[in-house]
């Protein structure tokens, strides 16, 4: 089943979201502030594919809303709803860990999108393909079956994005990655957002894998390029 939580405080933009997405064959729970998706959440036990949830709300907002999900599960795929444009907005959400946002106004088709390239990435988690495969890249042992990455022997928590993401870097080792191919890999070649948000989620990965994120080992920058994996 594919099962997701709407929060949203404007009642007529909920309704929208929810007939949408009830159209394209997902199962809502919708509320309208962040007490209430915390409190839904936890009275079913994280059982929950997708959250989308608004940024402003009064009482807690959707950040706050985000970090504790993600604190809770990084198997659940997150999309943060945003009036805002400023770069910050967005960039804060996807730090908490969030996968993905999407700025109003949106079109249902943008929308549907968007919630089903997260699915997609959130199913996969779930798949037995290729069960016993692990890779070792130095340090790192990625294990397909889990679909976990260890360092040295020790877990590193990772979404589902920052799985497929050292995945790909790891299959690719020593290969300089342009960001557009690693969005087109990662995000899909119809992504309506901005490529920008490879940046930031490998800024996020740094902060996981790298002994001095500023003085990056392992993900290494290539100006004006993208990214390159060194072990």
């Amino acid at each position: 089943m594919k099962k997701i939580l709407v929060c949203e405080d404007e009642e007529t933009i909920r309704d929208f979201v929810v007939i949408n997405l009830q159209r394209s064959g997902y199962i809502t729970t919708d509320v309208s502030c962040g007490e209430d998706a915390i409190r839904v959440f936890e009275e079913q036990n994280g059982d929950f594919d997708i959250a989308l949830l608004d940024i402003m709300m009064p009482g807690i907002d959707g950040f706050t809303v985000c970090k504790h999900l993600r604190e809770k599960s990084d198997n659940i795929g997150i999309i943060m709803l945003t009036a805002k444009t400023q770069e910050m907005d967005k960039v804060r959400g996807l730090m908490l860990g969030a996968d993905d946002y999407v700025t109003k106004p949106f079109s249902p088709s943008e929308l549907v999108a968007r919630v089903d390239a997260v699915y997609r990435r959130v199913s996969m988690a779930t798949q037995t393909k290729d069960e016993n495969k692990m890779i070792t890249s130095g340090c790192f042992v990625l294990n397909a079956k889990g679909r976990t990455l260890t360092k040295d022997g020790v877990l590193i928590d990772l979404t589902q994005v920052e799985y497929q993401i050292m995945e790909y870097f790891i299959k690719n080792k020593n290969v300089a990655l342009d960001r557009n191919d690693i969005l087109e890999h990662i995000w899909g070649d119809n992504y309506y957002g901005d490529i920008k948000i490879v940046d930031v989620n490998i800024r996020r990965l740094r902060m996981k894998i790298e002994d001095e994120p500023s003085k990056p080992v392992y993900i290494q920058t290539i100006w004006g390029f993208g990214y390159k994996w060194q072990d």
